[in-house]
């Protein structure tokens, strides 16, 4: 079922680091303590916002049963909007598919 995913859009370098730490790691993760990720129906606005004319993103789809960190949906004042937040780096294994965008 769809909602049993989120997803966080990132680069090919970012998921490449990932890979050599054996967990994926933001920048906000260490300024704002959480990792931003979004439902399916909000990554497209997501995009439009924040990722306009960069290349080399993916799309990384998170399996929220297997997230070892905690997954809490809080609202982003800035569009008044509930998003789901990453509380600590992801585990790999609740990475489930890894799409190009």
């Amino acid at each position: 079922m769809e909602s049993d995913f989120v997803y966080h859009v990132t680069t090919l370098e970012k998921w490449a680091e990932a890979q050599v730490k054996g967990q994926f790691e933001t920048d906000s993760l260490v300024t704002e303590g959480f990792i931003h990720c979004s439902t399916s129906a909000q990554v497209a606005g997501v995009l439009e916002r924040y990722y306009q004319g960069q290349e080399n993103l993916i799309k990384l789809k998170i399996q929220k049963d297997k997230v070892d960190r905690p997954l809490i949906f809080e609202l982003a004042g800035s569009i008044n909007e509930v998003f789901p937040h990453i509380h600590g780096a992801i585990n790999l294994n609740a990475i489930v598919e890894v799409t190009k965008i």
